[in-house]
């Protein structure tokens, strides 16, 4: 009975040698975040800037809706923008948004960036006009989704957090999910959003069943 009391109390207050590893995981955890997310952003310009450079027309591999061909875009047109002003708009948001969606952890964030990329694709692709789609702004999208919603499904306080403060910040980014502005995808924000929200709830932790009594 001692030793089974005991180890209710060791669970209950954590000692301070795994308050210092969980310490330790959340720093190893931001710097692994910033540095994915800071390679992402890198990966975008160094693909703008070769577009700009080179004669070839790098955007015409992004997202073609309705054609079959154009099917392969969906995994490159994030990586593509029509020009330095439209990468800059979506620099600032991709990095923030894409170090938070990263930061509990690089492997969900990999497979979560998968489904919002696909998720996002496909909706242009079956509900876009006829034309060319490029541009990170799925992503985006997704990853305000991913965050706000993610602690919801885990519930996990930081997460939920994390997530009230951004929408707090980005809550602007609804408004990016409706019809209205002439040559903005609004059907990649939706379905990017979607894709975050549905990321969020296939990579929720399951919680351990209950100890037998």
């Amino acid at each position: 009975m001692s030793e089974y009391a005991t180890g209710v109390t060791s669970a209950r207050r954590p000692s301070g040698e795994a308050v210092k590893r969980r310490v330790v995981g959340l720093v190893t955890g931001a710097l692994g975040a910033a540095i994915v997310v800071s390679l992402l952003v890198a990966v975008e310009w160094a693909v703008e800037i070769a577009d700009y450079i080179l004669p070839a027309d790098l955007d015409q591999y992004g997202i073609v809706s309705h054609d079959v061909s154009g099917l392969t875009g969906i995994l490159i047109a994030p990586f593509l923008h029509a020009g330095f002003a439209h990468l800059m708009a979506n620099t600032v948001p991709l990095a923030i948004l894409g170090f938070l969606a990263a930061l509990r952890g690089l492997g969900r964030f990999f497979v979560a960036s998968l489904i919002i990329v696909i998720v996002s694709g496909l909706g242009v692709w079956f509900l876009s006009p006829p034309g060319l789609t490029v541009g990170a702004s799925g992503l985006v999208f997704g990853y305000f989704g991913y965050v706000v919603t993610r602690g919801l499904f885990d519930r996990h306080l930081l997460d939920i957090a994390l997530g009230i403060g951004v929408a707090v910040l980005y809550y602007s980014l609804i408004w990016g999910v409706l019809p209205g502005q002439p040559g903005i995808s609004w059907q990649g924000h939706l379905f990017g959003l979607i894709g975050g929200v549905l990321a969020a709830w296939t990579l929720r932790r399951r919680r351990r069943a209950a100890a037998l009594r």
